[in-house]
């Protein structure tokens, strides 16, 4: 199984290990020739999403991407991934690729200090150890989206179809199970 992992800016390499780990072959996508329909899913990191936005587009990565997103590539995206993946932002302009139906709020734990950790349940993970830097949080899911986990009433992780997004970063824990759970997503493409 080929993943290939954005490696514009963020914590890439976090996940190339976790994929490591589990069996998986990771490709670090940085150039628009990086990216090809051999990869069997993509995972979008945790980052700045504004500079990541940036990049794709200078890149000429956001449209291809973005179709192969919408023909069923599996993709995941943490933190700033989630942020790139959404319909739309309700504290931003922008919109990135705008494949995941749900509305999204940038930074809504505050700044750096507003990080924090949480034990949270995901459907059909368990208990959890998830951690939140700078994170955003999804106010509002359509019809469709599945809401995986909350914090505090706050939905912090997403499914729709081959989306899977979260606001926080498993790559920054030991626990390997969303990783996983993607892997699992990937496999019954």
């Amino acid at each position: 199984m080929k993943i290939g992992v954005f490696a514009l800016q963020g914590a890439f390499i976090e996940h190339e290990k976790m994929l490591s780990k589990l069996g998986a072959e990771s490709v670090e996508i940085r150039r628009k020739e990086h990216f090809s329909d051999a990869l069997d899913g993509v995972i979008l990191p945790g980052g700045e999403s504004t500079v990541q936005g940036k990049l794709l587009r200078e890149e000429g990565l956001m449209a291809p991407l973005q179709e192969a997103i919408l023909g069923g590539m599996p993709v995941f995206g943490t933190c700033a991934g989630l942020i790139l993946l959404a319909k739309s932002l309700s504290n931003d302009e922008n919109v990135y690729l705008g494949t995941m139906d749900v509305t999204v709020r940038r930074n809504a734990y505050g700044r750096q200090l507003g990080s924090f950790a949480a034990k949270l349940n995901f459907a059909g993970v368990g208990e959890y150890p998830a951690v939140f830097i700078r994170a955003p949080y999804i106010e509002h899911a359509d019809a469709g989206v599945d809401v995986l986990a909350t914090v505090e009433d706050k939905a912090v992780a997403v499914r729709q179809k081959n989306m899977l997004a979260t606001a926080f970063h498993p790559e920054l824990t030991a626990d390997m199970r969303i990783h996983e759970y993607f892997l699992n997503m990937v496999k019954g493409r």
